[in-house]
């Protein structure tokens, strides 16, 4: 029997019926000198945090919250940057037995008022660089009631520190069961609002495996994934994934500059590394021959598939073969490359510990070796405890991919006779850019605001570095006149009506957009546009 087989048969969930993280962490807390965080900024800046600091600080946010009126089950929403305080203002909501909504702090006012008032947030805890945008959703977001921001009080806000260094570090995390949401993350939809993704208690324990098995973390690594703190990556590989480990996690928080990340990687000596593929297919271009890594032993890439040619530039250079794995917002990994398991490289590898994926037609039925279908994973009798609670306050989502006794994905892939699962695209349209999900209807609604715009459409345009761009068909109003200043213009207004990373890179003026009989615009037609397009420069 190979290792993954051993490893499968092996397994076991032992997800236990209460379980809240701010109890792992003060564990980890009774040995004094663990180190739990290191931190930089761009401006050179450095903090060395240890489980006990963390275990404080956030039990010093629980106290802030629960006196503050907040209660179990209570929505917080943190819209916070890469810093130290991130972390601890989301565990100590856990801790408070409050449900989290992680936000990208990129996010713009229609973006975040519409996650304040779907979910009925009761309390934001922000930086100050989006203190005053979010003061003006007060009117906009009725239930939200308590403002605390990372800085100085300011007029209508309440200094986190401040409140911190007034509370007690002592505090008893609620007992809240595993099945009880936690954390709900809004992900971008086709031809609606984001999608509200909720999830209970029980994914937080499950990312230990994404940690231990997929990430290969042992106790005294050093480990850097370079995500967001908005997006679920964090949570696999910045949050839960190490500690539930109890290993260390560095964290940068500056702009992405392929020297500056590999300076990092070197001075740190950082031991496990994960990154998008698309920071991987810059790194390769640097001039590696320079760049010495001694200490790195293990890589793992996420987000979209990783090109076969950067695994083995990556191999050349540092004798390492990068880890590919498939997950989503809704799920921890699906399939993964699992260390000590033949790698075939352009696959996304075999199913993850403990759940049973199979590719289905249409109809659910099992498709033959090599057949492409969507990716499903069985949830009925049992459902993991890795796969979402629900589409909160959806049910049309959630009839959509829940179907017999599988969670359809929406992706699309073929296994090979050994089990090997290999990606082939979305079965909608969802542009995956640079590793950010990005929703075309997010991005046509945003230019149908602009008076220039009659309508829109929004595709997913290849793209050798980003893996794809977001390209935008713009059909203008009679009487205007389509140029270059009016696609620079309408990109500007993209990036101040929402999130600036879902801008369309490329704007093409048209007369007329591809249409079904009933009037639905076409991407699918525009995007196998865009692939001849681009196959044909190459």
């Amino acid at each position: 029997m190979g290792r993954y087989e051993d490893l499968s048969a092996n397994f076991q969930w032992n997800t236990p019926p209460e379980f809240n993280f701010g109890e792992v962490i003060d564990g980890f807390a009774t040995e004094p000198a663990r180190v739990a965080l290191l931190w930089e900024d761009q401006n050179g800046n450095r903090a060395r945090l240890t489980f006990r600091d963390i275990s404080q600080q956030s039990n010093r946010v629980a106290n802030v919250l629960t006196g503050l009126g907040v209660r179990r089950g209570d929505p917080v929403m943190i819209i916070l940057p890469r810093i130290p305080l991130w972390q601890c203002a989301y565990i100590g909501a856990l801790k408070a037995g409050a449900m989290v909504i992680p936000c990208v702090s990129m996010l713009r006012e229609k973006d975040l008022t519409y996650r304040a008032n779907h979910s009925g947030a009761t309390t934001v805890i922000a930086g100050i660089d989006n203190a005053e945008m979010i003061g003006d959703l007060r009117a906009q977001c009725p239930s939200l009631r308590h403002f605390l921001m990372v800085g100085r009080a300011q007029s209508g806000w309440i200094s986190l520190q401040e409140a911190m260094n007034q509370a007690s570090t002592n505090f008893n995390s609620v007992k809240t069961r595993a099945d009880e949401p936690a954390i709900c993350y809004y992900t971008s939809g086709t031809t609606k609002e984001p999608k509200a993704v909720l999830h209970g208690h029980a994914y937080t324990f499950a990312h230990q495996f994404t940690g231990s098995v997929w990430l290969d973390l042992k106790p005294s690594d050093i480990h850097w994934t370079t995500s967001d703190t908005g997006w679920a990556k964090a949570a696999y590989g910045v949050l839960f994934g190490p500690w539930m480990n109890g290993v260390t996690v560095f964290m940068y928080n500056g702009r992405f500059e392929p020297a500056k990340e590999l300076e990092l990687l070197q001075r740190y000596r950082i031991s496990t590394f994960c990154a998008p593929p698309t920071e991987f297919r810059m790194l390769v271009k640097e001039d590696l021959t320079k760049v010495k890594l001694p200490a790195l032993r293990h890589c793992a890439a996420a987000g979209e598939p990783l090109n076969p040619e950067v695994i083995e530039i990556w191999r050349e250079h540092f004798g390492i073969t990068i880890h590919d794995g498939y997950g989503q917002t809704e799920t921890t990994l699906v399939a993964a490359n699992i260390p000590g398991v033949e790698i075939r490289p352009g696959s996304m590898g075999r199913p993850f510990l403990g759940l049973d994926v199979r590719v289905l037609d249409d109809e659910l039925n099992e498709c033959p070796i090599n057949q492409v279908g969507q990716i499903a994973v069985r949830v009925k009798p049992i459902r993991p405890p890795s796969i979402m609670l629900e589409y909160w306050q959806n049910p049309e989502e959630n009839a959509a991919v829940h179907r017999g006794d599988f969670y359809l994905t929406g992706d699309q892939a073929y296994r090979d006779r050994d089990g090997y699962l290999w990606f082939v695209g979305r079965a909608d349209d969802v542009i995956t850019s640079a590793g950010y999900r990005i929703g075309p209807f997010e991005v046509e609604s945003a230019l149908l605001e602009h008076p220039a715009v009659m309508e829109s459409a929004v595709v997913a345009s290849p793209d050798p570095d980003r893996g794809a761009i977001v390209k935008a068909f713009v059909r203008c109003k009679p009487g205007v006149t389509p140029d270059k200043r009016l696609a620079q213009e309408l990109q500007d207004h993209v990036k101040r009506i929402t999130a600036p990373y879902k801008y369309p890179r490329e704007i093409e003026f048209v007369d007329d957009l591809p249409k079904t009989v009933s009037g639905k615009i076409r991407r699918v037609e525009l995007r196998r546009l865009e692939e001849q397009r681009k196959a044909a420069r190459r």
